[in-house]
């Protein structure tokens, strides 16, 4: 059938992730570091993904697609409370360099306290990633060393930084990019900032 539905121009994507959050069908996803529509009949066509977009990169479009499938979008929602954890450990420090769970990956390096700051954190961050956690103001070690390791040793496919608007934080950013830059890999990256009273505020 013809319809309404949305259409993302990935050339003006950012990454930030705000459609996604803002859609509440499970429509978007985010995949390579790019908003993507992940089924055209869980696209409701109201747009609620519009104008959370900081780049215009989200329009509509009037094209043949599957009707908008509500007894699918409600059989796909899981319950807030369900844990989106893929893997045990998680913190930097006690992972292993190579593992099976970080073949063709999507890694999330995230400092500890933005899981407590975030809300939603599990759906929004760690939702099909591999999570590794820590902070380096309490570790008493540099996080590029082994991080490198994991991104040289690994086919991971793409890097998300979480950190904390909070100086400290600082240094597990640059501790990522280092070892990204280590690695010599050609990996698509991102650095979201969460403010201390929960919100994005960059990313």
């Amino acid at each position: 059938m013809i319809r309404k539905i949305i259409h993302i121009d990935e050339e003006k994507c950012n990454g930030c992730g705000a459609c996604a959050k803002a859609c509440h069908e499970g429509a978007i996803g985010m995949i390579g570091g790019k908003a993507k529509l992940l089924r055209d009949d869980y696209c409701d066509g109201l747009g609620d993904c519009l104008p959370t977009c900081p780049t215009g990169a989200i329009t509509f479009e009037e094209r043949e697609a599957a009707a908008y499938d509500e007894s699918a979008v409600l059989a796909n929602k899981k319950p807030v409370s369900a844990s989106e954890l893929r893997q045990w450990p998680v913190q930097i420090k006690l992972t292993p360099v190579r593992a099976p769970f970080f073949q063709n990956a999507d890694l999330l390096i995230a400092a500890d306290c933005t899981a407590y700051a975030y809300a939603n954190f599990h759906q929004d961050f760690i939702h099909g990633r591999v999570t590794l956690v820590g902070c380096p103001k309490l570790d008493a070690i540099h996080y590029s060393e082994k991080l490198t390791e994991i991104l040289t040793q690994n086919d991971v496919k793409s890097v998300t930084i979480v950190r904390m608007e909070v100086p400290c934080c600082g240094g597990l950013e640059q501790a990522a990019k280092i070892a990204i830059q280590n690695s010599q890999k050609q990996l698509p990256w991102q650095v979201v900032t969460i403010s201390i009273d929960g919100r994005i505020i960059n990313g």
